[in-house]
């Protein structure tokens, strides 16, 4: 016996031989056709995480590169990083008090426009040579380039707040461990002319980030609408000291809430010029 005839027969259309087709086959047209379809968005949504992942971290990477060649250069232009002369030391006089103590280290000013680089960021915890260069601006097109500066926020060293924005994941992942900051941690910043170590809060020995007497938590975790982090002193208030602040994207692959990271300056900005090779504190 003869399957079913599926050739068209005298006088039918187009629709009368799809509707004596078997159900069988037409389930199985619809099967094959939506599973085509979930193959192409399978294929689109991996190279779009491909490009996320690995494609923007090469772009970004390059920039780096291309930024620290520029930074250097305006950095070998200016007269801030030469030692200064040496002057020959006057022998003691018994009949004079001590010498006067040389005078303090100030930093340049530094002016700086939206999407220049003006710094340099080192993190020893994160890893021995890690460096970033800050670029000024937090917006997307700045956060490509790496770290970046949020306007209106504290300069390097000033009374304030320094606060830097940087990706967790993508564009090069400059934050992605920053969940491994613990209180103490050095963070050094570096300038045209200075050398800049913050410490982060809390207390070193216990590892509480809650522990530090200013009250303002060594790391947080909250909500993007939370910007108080960024303020002069970090939770609100006019400047109380010289700060820096970190934030990311948290937890990672996810943008719902923000980690922060919170640090006060230890100690006076150090001359490049009398310690070209940094200070100890970028040894970890």
């Amino acid at each position: 016996m003869s399957g079913v005839d599926l050739e068209d027969r005298p006088g039918e259309t187009r629709d009368d031989v799809a509707q004596r087709r078997p159900r069988g086959d037409r389930l199985r047209t619809v099967a094959r056709g939506l599973g085509q379809t979930l193959i192409t968005i399978g294929l689109v949504a991996l190279l779009f995480v491909v490009y996320q992942l690995w494609v923007t971290d090469l772009l970004a990477a390059r920039a780096q590169d291309q930024l620290a060649e520029q930074i250097q250069e305006q950095w070998s232009d200016s007269p801030t990083v030469a030692a200064p002369p040496a002057d020959p030391v006057p022998a003691p006089d018994p009949t004079v008090g001590a010498p006067a103590a040389p005078p303090a280290h100030t930093p340049a000013a530094i002016d700086v426009g939206v999407g220049d680089p003006f710094a340099i960021l080192h993190i020893p915890r994160l890893s021995a040579d890690y460096s970033r260069v800050i670029v000024e601006g937090a917006s997307e097109v700045q956060l490509e380039q790496g770290p970046g500066h949020y306007l209106d926020t504290a300069m390097p060293g000033e009374q304030g707040n320094f606060a830097v924005a940087g990706h967790r994941v993508g564009r090069g992942s400059p934050f992605l461990d920053l969940d491994r900051m613990q209180p103490g941690d050095p963070v050094v910043v570096e300038t045209a002319d200075s050398w800049f170590v913050y410490r982060v809060l809390g207390d070193p020995a216990t590892g509480d980030f809650g522990a530090d007497p200013s009250g303002i938590p060594g790391r947080q975790i909250v909500r993007p609408s939370q910007v108080d982090v960024i303020a002069p002193t970090p939770g609100g208030g006019e400047p109380s000291g010289a700060y820096l602040t970190l934030t990311t994207c948290h937890p990672k692959y996810s943008a719902q809430q923000r980690l922060i990271i919170h640090a006060r300056l230890d100690g006076a900005p150090l001359s490049k010029a009398e310690n070209p090779g940094g200070p100890p504190a970028l040894a970890g």
